[in-house]
């Protein structure tokens, strides 16, 4: 029914914009969450060094986004978001979307010492694009692992009661925009 998870090909980041990433305070994205985890090394292939990541559940993702202490990107589909809401205080970014990878590095350089959580429907997909990333270098990634349905990781979003936007192109568009254009004067 929902898209299963990406190929790893295509959440591979460009060596150059992962040089580019601040690597410095990436120890403060893990402060408050679960036991830092770090992505698997490939040594000796010149790919970047594994990041460590985090954990969160959803009402502490919704807490930390509603105060500004994390970024929290709902990486699902359209007829996802458009089925259920996205989570207040979520970016919705398709990680289907060919700029997926480019959208993150952009938040990543405009919010260097912010983590980046990232939410899916259970937890599987998130996991995997945490994961996958942070065994690229991509510093500062949180997953929400119960996700907005739950999982064995929780309850999730929605069964918590968190509260939800709808998940209309149009709702989506206007709070990209704002999103990414904060920063960008100067």
């Amino acid at each position: 029914m929902f898209p299963a998870r990406p190929d790893r090909r295509s959440l591979l980041i460009p060596l150059a914009a992962v040089l580019a990433l601040p690597l410095a305070g990436s120890g403060r994205a893990l402060a408050g969450h679960d036991t830092p985890k770090e992505g698997p090394r490939e040594e000796g292939n010149g790919t970047a060094r594994a990041a460590p990541f985090g954990t969160l559940d959803a009402a502490s993702a919704y807490e930390k986004a509603k105060a500004g202490e994390i970024i929290l990107v709902d990486i699902r589909t359209p007829p996802e978001w458009a089925e259920t809401g996205v989570g207040e205080g979520a970016l919705a970014i398709n990680m289907r979307d060919p700029e997926f990878v480019k959208a993150l590095v952009v938040l990543r350089q405009r919010n260097p010492e912010t983590p980046i959580a990232l939410i899916c429907r259970t937890g599987n997909r998130s996991g995997y694009v945490v994961k996958t990333l942070a065994a690229q270098g991509f510093p500062g990634l949180v997953d929400v692992s119960e996700g907005m349905a739950g999982s064995k990781a929780g309850p999730g979003w929605l069964k918590r009661g968190l509260p939800t936007y709808p998940g209309t192109k149009d709702e989506i568009v206007r709070r990209l925009k704002a999103a990414f254009s904060q920063g960008s004067e100067g």
